[in-house]
């Protein structure tokens, strides 16, 4: 056991010294994703509900297999869907369905309860089986036949959400998925972008001057954030670009990326306020996992300038990797399960979560394809 422990302080001092020395290589990457979603796995065996941290974990692990081609991920969540019978909430009371926040299985129509559906939809791609989307559809087609245009009301939703949608369009070619899914954006538009900042309040309780930091300033939470870059970056990987918004998606992620840019700390990290540091300041990493998984994203497929982002993305990939990522391949500093940004709140390298997990791995995989490039 004392020679294994050696062998696994070994391996992290040569990863860590490739890291420091600028010399990472594709596979000293991989094998960082091996480390963090082995150890993941290997502490969580047992399947979960498809609540959406859980959820977003898998959105990262099925990034994982698609690039590694390890079975076992593929299996494990395969495992889950089977183990929540491919569904999400699972009310079958249509007249139930809600979308405000709510936990229990009348909220069908919530966005935490929905992003399961990217996972089923991946696995479909694999082994198409009509089952694994039956409930996709049945949820989101009805959602598309209703009136309202109000389901992403929270910038988390447009993860949790706008990326079903553009999957179940590639599996049925229904053109009223990416239809919908402009209205549904026009409206989280509405209510939540500031034009002036480049950047997204996580919802309408959070629009400045109705809401400040301690110090009267915009309150921009980067995990909120990051849930929208990163939800733009897999909505225009799958997007048509003969789509007619295909160039309004861009031209908000390039002002995204630019603010986005603008405000990361001299560390590499994001603090939990954007533009208010000395709010909640310190590292957090699930809106630093999503950054750089979603400017890595531009700068892999030709939307970011390199000489522009690549310094940007080095510092943080330097941060999520020799402070973030813990020797034993439990990744820190991710803030718990919340809002905002909270003054005060302890963030440190035993906090990690799920959600933070699979930020990490899609921020890792996405940095395999830079280093292919």
């Amino acid at each position: 056991m004392k020679h294994i422990i050696k062998l696994t302080f070994l391996v992290m001092l040569v990863l860590l010294s490739g890291c420091q020395s600028g010399t990472l290589k594709r596979q000293d990457v991989v094998e960082m994703i091996y480390r963090v979603n082995d150890a993941w796995q290997t502490n969580h065996p047992q399947q979960n509900s498809t609540f959406w941290g859980n959820a977003v974990y898998h959105t990262g692990n099925m990034e994982a297999y698609f690039l590694t081609g390890k079975e076992s991920y593929r299996k494990y969540s395969e495992a889950w869907a089977n183990h929540n019978e491919w569904m999400g909430a699972k009310s079958d009371r249509r007249e139930d369905w809600k979308y405000s926040y709510g936990e229990t299985d009348d909220y069908v129509l919530f966005g935490d309860n929905q992003v399961c559906f990217q996972t089923y939809a991946d696995l479909y791609s694999l082994a198409p089986d009509a089952k694994k989307i039956a409930r996709a559809r049945e949820v989101m087609e009805y959602e598309m036949s209703t009136p309202n245009n109000d389901y992403l009301w929270w910038s988390d939703g447009l993860y949790m959400v706008m990326p079903i949608m553009t999957k179940l369009y590639n599996i049925t070619k229904n053109r009223l998925y990416l239809d919908k899914m402009f209205e549904y954006y026009s409206y989280a538009d509405s209510i939540m972008w500031d034009n002036e900042a480049g950047l997204y309040y996580r919802d309408a309780k959070y629009v400045y001057p109705l809401h400040k930091t301690s110090s009267g300033k915009k309150d921009f939470w980067a995990r909120g954030d990051g849930w929208v870059l990163a939800g733009l970056a897999k909505v225009l990987k799958d997007l048509p670009k003969s789509d007619p918004h295909y160039s309004f998606y861009v031209s908000r992620y390039l002002r995204m990326a630019a603010s986005v840019a603008a405000c990361q700390q001299p560390e590499g990290y994001w603090t939990r306020s954007m533009f208010d540091p000395a709010f909640a300041p310190g590292p957090e990493t699930s809106g630093t996992a999503f950054f750089t998984y979603g400017l890595l994203w531009g700068i892999n497929n030709g939307l970011l300038k390199r000489e522009v982002y690549v310094p940007i993305i080095t510092k943080s990939w330097k941060y999520l990797t020799e402070t973030a990522l813990q020797w034993d391949g439990t990744v820190g500093y991710v803030q718990p399960i919340g809002e905002k940004a909270i003054s005060g709140q302890v963030v440190n390298a035993k906090s990690t979560s799920n959600f933070g997990v699979g930020a990490f791995l899609l921020a890792a995989c996405e940095y395999v394809r830079y280093l292919d490039k």
